[in-house]
């Protein structure tokens, strides 16, 4: 496996978790569930992505500002977490500052993997998609312990 099918796998993770989230209704124990998953999930894999992905490819001319973007990104999506963490789960706001979340989250992984990744595969050699996806594996198993 290399680093872009183990970020795509945690990808699908991820958009799987947001669709059934935007299924779930008031303060459900499926709802609270869902989203102590998705948050974890979502919180892990930048911690990992950033150091196993943007960090190797920030001091490369090609990928250094879509690897600051992508940071950028993440944080947004910390932000968004907050702001849902602050709202009652019961409510119509709860489910207004999941559906920012759940659009910034789509719209995070779509650019990663069809603008970020063409062009980060063309900066990493064979042996360093392999390592790196290694290392992310190992990151996202150690986090989940």
């Amino acid at each position: 496996m290399n680093i872009f099918e183990a970020l795509r796998k945690d990808h699908d993770k991820q958009r799987a978790l947001l669709d059934r989230l935007s299924h779930t209704s008031g303060a459900s124990d499926e709802r609270v569930s869902l989203y102590a998953e998705l948050k974890e999930e979502l919180q892990h894999h930048a911690v990992a992505e950033e150091r196993h992905f943007y960090s190797p490819l920030i001091d490369v001319d090609m990928t250094i500002e879509l690897s600051r973007h992508g940071i950028a990104e993440h944080h947004e999506i910390d932000e968004l977490l907050e702001e849902i963490d602050d709202a009652d789960m019961s409510t119509s706001a709860w489910m207004a500052a999941f559906k920012k979340l759940k659009h910034k989250v789509e719209h995070h992984l779509e650019e990663e993997e069809q603008e970020f990744f063409p062009v980060a595969g063309r900066a990493l050699s064979e042996e360093q998609k392999q390592s790196l996806a290694e290392e992310y594996a190992a990151e996202m198993h150690e986090q989940a312990a």
